[in-house]
């Protein structure tokens, strides 16, 4: 079953962020279609297929098309996945766009931001901004740790990753892609 749903945030919050500012245009999330859940659409249902020749910002647009949530032994053919704190999963089964590479990371948007992280990085649309970094990190080979140190949860300048979040359902996920 396809995650759908609207959107919140993408590329150019903090500066210095590559410009790919509005991709998916802020609509609405979707109605329940298809499994039932709230926030979950048919992969077919969803209105920005990917077409032309920049593929990258094509897929970002349909993200919600090729996000998967399931049982890590279900999505074991994704080609990438996140691992969620009470056992579901969500993968990647997008096509792959020659020369990028792609991560995701997602989280329960009602999850209690950590007490410890919140007085380092502030509460205020944390898992958003959690998300965008471990696939930052992910996409970087770089311990989250190490990046924290280096740029705490915010973009560092110059990157040349772009990215989308999303709340689908009751998560936070956000896909990734870099040269």
């Amino acid at each position: 079953m396809a995650v759908g749903g609207g959107w919140f945030g993408c590329v150019g919050a903090d500066g210095g962020a590559p410009a790919l500012a509005t991709i998916g245009g802020g609509r609405p999330a979707s109605a329940a279609v298809g499994g039932g859940s709230p926030g979950f659409v048919a992969a077919g249902d969803d209105p920005y297929p990917p077409v032309g020749a920049r593929p990258v910002p094509a897929l970002l647009r349909a993200a919600e098309r090729h996000l998967r949530l399931g049982t890590p032994a279900e999505l074991r053919q994704a080609v990438t996945r996140s691992h969620l704190d009470d056992g579901r999963c969500v993968g990647w089964h997008g096509p792959v766009a020659p020369g990028w590479r792609v991560a995701i990371d997602a989280e329960r948007a009602a999850a209690e931001v950590p007490p410890a992280l919140a007085a380092r990085f502030g509460p205020v649309d944390f898992w958003s901004r959690w998300t965008r970094a471990e696939c930052l990190c992910k996409l970087a080979d770089v311990p989250v740790a190490a990046w924290w140190r280096r740029h705490g949860l915010a973009v560092p300048p110059h990157t040349r990753a772009v990215w989308r979040t999303l709340q689908l359902a009751d998560l936070v996920i956000t896909v990734a892609f870099a040269p």
